[in-house]
């Protein structure tokens, strides 16, 4: 049985980021952090089976938390003449892939993002980019669904923008209640789509 939780986001969002004057670590060092968590764990990091895992982690991190790397300002600094079509410009089901920030445990679902152009357009492979620079980053899903938004409104400035997460999070199905098949949805409106009629067609398009 689906449980959805519904949430939205009104606050804007700082930008997120290593602290200022704070070195990242090493690659050496992150693996002897994974080392050392093993070890926690009640294994042995120098057994056969676990020789290479510290630099397997590492480059895994490198994947999942690819987002810190990107600057989603960028990736949607290329659009286009609107070419006089001015309604609803929706994409559905992009994957999102993250990382809870407080369990450090997986968040899966999907992300539905919309907005009414003003002057410009942006090509629909970079909405989904978008979505995944923010999520490859340790996330709440909250704040992720507002990040989008926000800067979806900043850049391309449309008369509206529609933003919605749903996905399931590792972390309160592996662990705490141990609740599975539950699902947790947030939105974020802004402009035109915080108003009727508007508000009512997009998320109807949007099926939430």
């Amino acid at each position: 049985m689906l449980d959805a939780r519904l949430h939205s986001v009104d606050s804007t969002v700082p930008a997120r980021g290593p602290a200022a004057g704070e070195p990242r670590p090493s690659r050496q060092e992150a693996e002897a952090a994974v080392r050392t968590l093993i070890r926690w764990a009640g294994d042995h990091p120098g057994r056969e089976g676990l020789l290479d895992t510290p630099a397997r982690v590492v480059r895994a991190y490198e994947e999942w938390f690819g987002g810190y790397a990107l600057d989603p300002e960028v990736i949607l600094g290329r659009h286009f003449d609107r070419a006089g079509y001015d309604d609803v410009v929706l994409l559905r089901d992009i994957p999102v892939r993250s990382v809870c920030e407080h369990h450090m445990a997986a968040i899966r679902g999907v992300a539905h993002v919309a907005y009414l152009p003003g002057e410009r357009v942006v090509g629909i492979s970079k909405l989904a980019r978008l979505v995944d620079a923010y999520a490859r980053r340790l996330q709440i899903q909250e704040r992720l669904t507002a990040e989008i938004a926000d800067t979806l409104q900043h850049v391309l400035q449309p008369r509206g923008v529609a933003v919605v997460v749903q996905a399931s999070h590792d972390c309160i199905a592996s662990r705490g209640v141990g609740m599975h098949g539950v699902a947790m949805v947030t939105r974020r409106l802004l402009g035109r789509f915080e108003q009727e009629p508007y508000r009512t067609d997009v998320l109807a398009a949007l099926a939430v």
